[in-house]
């Protein structure tokens, strides 16, 4: 029998979240194929379903990734003609990203994808109260980024 170390993978955080992220993404998998999406490429309309115009850093920010992830993808949506990609009149550094007519109407497939995904959970035995205690959980631990941006950024001053 292996010594234990607290090193075990059954003893870390980090392998339940990272195996459950991976696991959702397979079950969104062949709802947005559907919808010719991929997850990320999901997330980022979910953002301009949203808020309907952002710029790339705007969009960055609220998913947490980075330009050189996120400009390969958005000319992947716009090659797809879900979104236009301008620069911006007042700042020309800045390139905005808005939906288009067929961007706009994807929504409508979409809106039943969160149903569906949770009649999947709900099928496997996990409760909507365990959902949302999850999720809240994971929005506090993401929140800690955050907080390391807000303290590195007073740091500076």
């Amino acid at each position: 029998m292996p010594h234990k170390t607290g090193l075990e993978i059954e003893s870390q955080y980090c392998f339940p979240i990272y195996a459950a992220s991976r696991v959702v993404i397979k079950l969104y998998t062949p709802l947005l194929n559907e919808l010719g999406l991929t997850y990320p490429q999901y997330l980022t309309m979910l953002v301009l379903w949203q808020y309907n115009r952002l710029s790339v850093n705007d969009i960055g920010n609220k998913l947490m990734l980075e330009s050189n992830t996120l400009t390969p993808l958005l000319k992947r949506l716009e090659k797809q003609g879900l979104i236009s990609r301008n620069r911006s009149t007042s700042d020309e550094r800045v390139v905005e990203i808005s939906l288009t007519e067929k961007g706009l109407n994807l929504k409508n497939q979409a809106s039943a994808i969160p149903e569906k995904l949770g009649f999947s959970l709900s099928s496997s035995g996990i409760t909507l109260e365990e959902m949302e205690q999850m999720k809240n959980t994971l929005l506090k631990i993401i929140a800690l980024s955050d907080e390391k941006n807000r303290s590195k950024t007073s740091n500076c001053t």
